[in-house]
């Protein structure tokens, strides 16, 4: 081969390999510090744009775990409330038992009545403010607004009461008049016509009615649970996913770093070398 001082073909040599030495470097020394071997659409472009849609689904799912969340508190808040309601209502069947046994118009049936009144109007105060973020589960729902609340990012809904539900404080009246909407009660004016409301069959109807609404709460209740668990289980395996697309093999890529800055090394010694080549010739112009 001849000598050339305009070409160095060993020189353009060891530079090519030492430029090519030095961008996989870079790739390296990228996946190292980044932790991800695909962290732009340079990197790998139909990886990426994977990646990124199932992030955006992932940041979707906690929209829905946000709505799933306030739909299990709307039906806490009305389980509580139900709850002292029940316990109301237990104690008003008893009263109903003494008001019967009362002589009519006697100064104990009055007292009874009483007490029966008072309650009646501590259970819908409490039906009244079984509210969360503006919610009642216990008021009645306009014909086509039915309260729900999402359950996947199709547009998947659950209903916690179905459209023109009534109010629950309708079963409750006992022969007064009942404000749903205001949480009052005003009992019957005469004390004939309480006698005849007021009775252990009417609060076993209304005990009856109002703990199946409660039952279908709880049931709702499990189903948002369900529901909450599948959605973790969901966005953990969206993320688990996402980084078997697109995260680095720290190991592997530590070991290659190592091996390419040694590769380095010796490329920029190798071109040294050839570039000291075309100096050799001037000893044999001496």
């Amino acid at each position: 081969m001849a000598n050339s001082i305009n070409t160095n073909r060993g020189a353009l040599v060891a530079l090519q390999t030492l430029n090519n030495t030095n961008k996989a470097l870079e790739t390296t020394q990228n996946r190292v510090n980044t932790g991800l071997k695909v962290s732009s659409a340079k990197d790998n472009g139909a990886i990426f744009a994977i990646a990124t849609s199932q992030r955006a689904e992932m940041g979707a799912q906690d929209a829905v775990k946000q709505s799933l969340q306030r739909g299990q508190s709307i039906v806490d808040v009305a389980l509580a409330a139900g709850e002292t309601v029940v316990d109301a209502l237990t104690e008003m069947k008893s009263l109903a038992v003494a008001i019967q046994d009362a002589t009519a118009d006697s100064d104990t049936e009055t007292k009874l009545m009483a007490d029966f009144d008072a309650i009646a109007k501590e259970v819908h105060s409490a039906l009244a403010g079984a509210t969360f973020d503006g919610v009642n589960l216990f008021k009645a729902t306009a014909a086509g607004a039915p309260i729900e609340v999402s359950t996947n990012t199709s547009g998947g809904k659950f209903s916690l009461k179905a459209a023109g539900g009534a109010a629950s404080a309708t079963a409750l009246a006992f022969g007064g008049t009942a404000d749903a909407d205001a949480g009052t009660w005003t009992a019957a004016a005469a004390a004939a016509d309480k006698r005849t409301a007021y009775t252990a069959a009417n609060v076993e109807t209304a005990l009856n009615a109002f703990t199946t609404t409660l039952a279908d709460f709880g049931t709702k209740s499990k189903s948002l649970d369900r529901q909450l668990t599948f959605v973790g289980k969901m966005q953990d395996s969206l993320e688990t996913g996402v980084g078997n697309l697109v995260d680095a093999d720290l190991a592997k890529e530590s070991a290659r770093l190592t091996a390419l800055q040694t590769k380095q090394q010796l490329g920029v010694q190798a071109l040294s070398i050839a570039n000291s080549s075309s100096s050799m010739l001037l000893g044999l112009f001496r």
